[in-house]
């Protein structure tokens, strides 16, 4: 026995706890059966001098290409002297499972299962290879020592981060019910696994009984193989913009620059950097990785080169295309959470987000941790989000959407400024108002009644509080806001597509396309008789033909009509409601209320029409589920796309129909007194308030925006702490988890994070859709509510925290996946700019006073002839002007008659043509239509104009992505030739300075 080799054996016997003999026997018959193979070889030191040369730091090659060993001997060459007792429980398959980085993926893998139930022992054996050794706990005191094997590992293993060994990282976990039928499609599903590269192994949950942990790790080479079928973009070397004399030249001027800031104060809205890690990925080239070219890349640490993002994107790739059976469509992860093969598939947290000791002493734990700290804390409110963080930990597209949300945010700031200003000045020309002072001041001025039967005339002066909340929305800024709004909107789409084009550059998502998505298996599961080539991968898949899609999707239109005319109808009940409610204060016993009728009649229309717009929003969600779910759509993206349209359409018919009746209908059909319309012939249409109809608006607006921004609120961050809390006093009441659970900390993280709450099943249309509507809120009648972006800023404040906190915290980890704009979203806001346009010009010149107010000072008032000098001089007698009279009966006094006044532009009793439209409701009737005609051309003109002014993509951007690809080039090229030199200078062949 060669002396090596008895330092193998040796080694392996002590590690196996094996008897020494056996030990012996079974190594020097693998030393035979080398031999065998490898005739050439007569000696281990032989064998040895024949291993390939240790790569350098830049180019490590996958070592799946280098294998030059036999499995039997890299087996024991690779095991590893541990004293651990606790490791010698784990036989062979352990020690094998610890040198997976040397081993093929395919034999490694089998070997790692290390836990099966009892259950699925009879039908893996007979799905899996004979070799892999299953190990089969015969009683519950196994799976207790197992458990507390487990708690007794090393501190990186116990937080639930790694395998058993305490090395290879856990980079997904897959979670399924040991009492699921399933066991046969789940056994196949792990084989085929393995086979494809991936290491497995099994845990039993320490809360749960029934429940069981599949550990997944993807290794070097299977990371590589799959990255370059991804084609996912590496880095390779530091950006280099600027040539040597010009980089000289600025970095001159960069120390300049650096030297004033340090003389000015701190911008406390930025980050430390020294408490954010250094993000190089974000300042190197990058470039689709390649097993061929892998000496391009900058690989200064395997474990770290593909980031944890990327290692979860990759085992997401692969769990949705192997197989579980026989079969075109038997594939994918989705599918067999569908049919509950598995409960539950999700990449880990990365730790804990909390720390006994501070992280300004110690630093951070984990980038779960650093999150925390540093962006979802509530004392971080003030700070910028640290964006490059948030995509690293969650990928792209949930950090597009933070980024849209904190850019959203920040454009607020300036809107809500001048809303502040517009509802300031109206606070400070409230009093010296023409208009407020008039109907104050007006005692002798009797209004007629607002019902018939029971209400009694009353005087004008009793609204002058009514009047003046009015002029505090409705005055002279408001036209000046209505055009910043629409021009703010315009120049916040066009600035997020430069900043969107800066992120994607930064994230390296400018080439990145979306690949091509696997079908859905409803989709697959309706027509999978109907097959048609698929133009861009060239096979054969389902098809749906066109008759079909057509049917089904005239069905899901004439439901979307019908969910539109319930929220018809339930506006229609709102407005009777509103009409029994105004006679009910009308005439109510209680002079406070019967006083302050407008405000009584207008707070409790608004709030019950808010509980039904909440009580309609779960019923749409159904049915907007159903209706696309209906349409069969081929992808998940076409899936999402639907239901992102259909939840819009409805929820934004059900939060705005009842404020397009107010700002449109409300008071233009109720007549005049001795003729007024009625409705059932019943009751009488509300009127307006003789100062206008914009505090009903504004009432509408604040309420609904106000109350619902905390329901939403709540549902994001409170209905999640509730349902955990709840999911943690079930686990307690069980106690199945034995004494394990009493220590939370103890926890390993997959199971912690099972039992944390899944993110959505939509996604982030919920979180765009309220942000979305919120928009809508800020922009289509924010004429009649300056303060609405004031309510939005704050509101948003809190919310990015919210969502912060909720996804760091309270959610699991959700896939990282990528994207390169925010998707539907963008058109549907570019609607909403065009809407809000036609509404805010409507609103000023209908709903407001300021078109009547207008006419009267330039046509009617006392500054005609003498030229306009002082606007409140100019309006005086406004009031009396639009007031209209009326002659009616009193009973009390023998039926004598009797004037009183009412709110239009009618001819008076004792005229010609009574109660005839006079001359002055013609003029403002044109005054009001060209007002709309021009402000929407002058506007549209203005953004048209902006638009054309502001680049898509920064000038300075597309010179970088030039040089950028220039430089890349040359660097590929010289990287490449260098290479091939040395190459050739160690074969010993000449070479030539030129390209091979």
């Amino acid at each position: 026995m060669y002396p090596a080799v008895l330092l193998f054996v040796i080694r392996d016997s002590i590690n196996a706890g094996k008897p020494l003999i056996a030990a012996m026997v079974h190594h020097s018959g693998s030393i035979q059966s080398f031999k065998q193979q490898k005739g050439m070889h007569t000696s281990i030191s032989e064998i040895l001098k024949e291993k390939s040369p240790k790569p350098s730091r830049r180019s490590l090659p996958c070592l799946a290409q280098s294998q030059t060993h036999p499995l039997n001997l890299n087996h024991f060459l690779s095991v590893p002297l541990s004293p651990d007792p606790k490791l010698e429980a784990e036989g062979l398959s352990q020690s094998v499972s610890t040198s997976c980085s040397l081993l093929p993926p395919h034999t490694a893998e089998e070997g790692n299962d290390q836990y099966v139930e009892e259950s699925e022992v009879t039908t893996c054996e007979t799905k899996t290879d004979e070799s892999i050794p299953l190990k089969k706990p015969s009683t519950r005191v196994k799976l207790q020592a197992r458990n507390d094997s487990v708690k007794g590992k090393n501190s990186a293993g116990s937080s639930g981060l790694f395998f058993r060994d305490g090395k290879k990282r856990v980079d997904y976990i897959l979670v399924y019910k040991k009492s699921s039928p399933q066991v046969e499609k789940r056994c196949t599903f792990e084989k085929n696994l393995r086979a494809e590269g991936l290491m497995l192994e099994k845990e039993p949950s320490l809360t749960n009984n029934d429940i069981m942990f599949v550990k997944v790790q993807a290794p070097w080479d299977t990371l590589c193989k799959y990255a370059e079928q991804m084609n996912i973009r590496m880095p390779f070397r530091k950006k280099s913009y600027f040539t040597d004399w010009k980089s000289k030249t600025l970095g001159r001027f960069h120390l300049r620059c650096r030297q004033i800031k340090s003389w000015l104060p701190r911008n406390p809205m930025k980050l430390d950097k020294e408490a954010l890690p250094d993000l190089e990925e974000t300042d190197c080239y990058t470039a689709p990785f390649s097993r061929a070219r892998m000496h391009h890349f900058t690989i200064n640490n395997r474990e770290a080169f593909f980031s944890n993002s990327t290692r979860s994107r990759i085992i997401h790739h692969v769990l949705q295309r192997t197989k579980y059976e026989d079969g075109k469509s038997k594939m994918g992860i989705n599918r067999l959470l569908g049919n509950n093969t598995y409960e539950a598939a999700f990449p880990p947290h990365e730790g804990g987000y909390k720390s006994r000791h501070p992280i300004k002493t110690h630093g951070a734990q984990n980038h779960r941790h650093l999150l925390y700290e540093r962006w979802a804390r509530w004392g971080m409110w003030y700070k910028y989000q640290p964006l490059d963080l948030i995509r690293r930990y969650f990928g792209e597209k949930i950090g597009l959407y933070f980024a849209w949300l904190g850019w959203y945010t920040g454009m607020l700031i300036p809107a809500a400024l001048v809303g502040v200003f517009v509802f300031l000045y109206g606070l400070f020309t409230m009093d010296s108002s023409q208009v407020s002072k008039e109907i104050c001041e007006a005692n002798n001025t009797i209004m007629c009644p607002m019902c018939e039967d029971t209400c009694e005339p009353w005087t004008l002066s009793d609204s002058c509080v009514y009047a003046k909340v009015t002029h505090l929305f409705d005055n002279g800024g408001t036209v000046f806001f209505a055009i910043f709004m629409a021009i703010w909107a315009t120049v916040f789409l066009e600035f997020w597509k430069r900043r969107r084009a800066e992120l994607t550059y930064d994230w390296d998502l400018i080439d990145w396309e979306e690949e091509e998505e696997e079908l859905r298996p409803q989709f697959e599961a309706k027509y999978s008789r109907v097959e048609r080539v698929n133009p861009i991968s060239g096979k054969p898949e389902p098809f749906q033909p066109f008759s079909d899609k057509l049917s089904r999707l005239m069905v899901s239109v004439s439901g979307i009509f019908f969910m539109i005319s319930l929220v018809l109808t339930a506006v229609f009940a709102v407005v009777v409601f509103r009409l029994i409610a105004m006679e009910k204060f009308a005439s109510f016993n209680w002079y406070f209320v019967k006083k302050n009728w407008q405000f009584a009649t207008s707070g409790t229309g608004v709030c019950i029409n808010f509980m039904i717009i909440m009580s309609l929003n779960v019923v749409y969600e159904k049915v907007a589920y159903l209706l696309t779910n209906l349409e069969h759509p081929r992808t998940e993206s076409e899936w999402e796309n639907s239901f992102s349209l259909k939840m819009f359409l409805f929820q934004f018919v059900n939060l705005n129909s009842s404020t397009f009746y107010i700002a449109f209908f409300l008071g233009r059909f109720a007549g005049r007194p001795g003729k007024y319309n009625k409705l059932f012939n019943r009751w009488r249409l509300e009127e307006c308030h003789p100062s206008g109809c914009l505090i009903d608006l504004c009432l509408q607006m604040g309420v609904i925006m106000f109350f619902k921004q905390i329901w939403n609120n709540f549902m994001e961050l409170g209905y999640p702490l509730l349902q955990n809390w709840w999911s943690r006093r079930k686990m307690k009441k069980r106690g199945g988890g034995g004494p394990n659970v009493e220590n939370k900390a103890q926890l390993p993280q997959w199971d912690k994070d099972w039992n944390l709450q899944p993110m959505n099943a939509h996604g982030l249309v919920d979180e765009y859709l309220e942000m979305v509507l919120q928009f809508g809120f800020t922009t289509i009648f924010v004429a009649a509510f300056p303060l609405a972006p004031l309510l939005a800023l704050l509101n948003n404040i809190i919310e990015i925290r919210l969502d912060a906190y909720k996804f760091v915290t309270q959610w699991r980890r959700p896939m990282p996946a990528r994207a390169t704009d925010i998707g539907i979203w963008h058109g549907i806001l570019e609607g909403i700019g065009v809407l809000a346009v036609i509404t805010n010009a409507f609103v000023i010149a209908i709903t407001s006073d300021y078109i009547p107010r207008f006419v009267y000072a330039f046509k009617y008032g006392p500054c005609v002839d003498k030229g306009h000098h002082h606007k409140n001089e100019c309006l005086r007698g406004y009031m009396n002007s639009s007031l209209s009279v009326f002659e009616m009966r009193d009973p009390k006094n023998n039926n004598q008659s009797l004037y009183c006044r009412y709110r239009d532009y009618r001819a008076p009793p004792w005229s010609s043509v009574p109660y005839e439209f006079t001359l002055q409701f013609w003029h403002v009737l044109a005054a009001r239509l060209a007002f709309i005609i021009v402000f929407e051309h002058l506007v549209y003109g203005i953004k048209s104009f902006i638009a054309y002014l502001i680049p898509d993509m920064p000038k300075g951007l597309c010179d970088r992505m030039r040089r950028e690809k220039y430089l890349m080039q040359e660097t590929m090229y010289e990287s490449e030739l260098t290479h091939l030199q040395k190459e050739r200078k160690k074969k010993g062949r000449r070479y030539n300075h030129e390209w091979p």
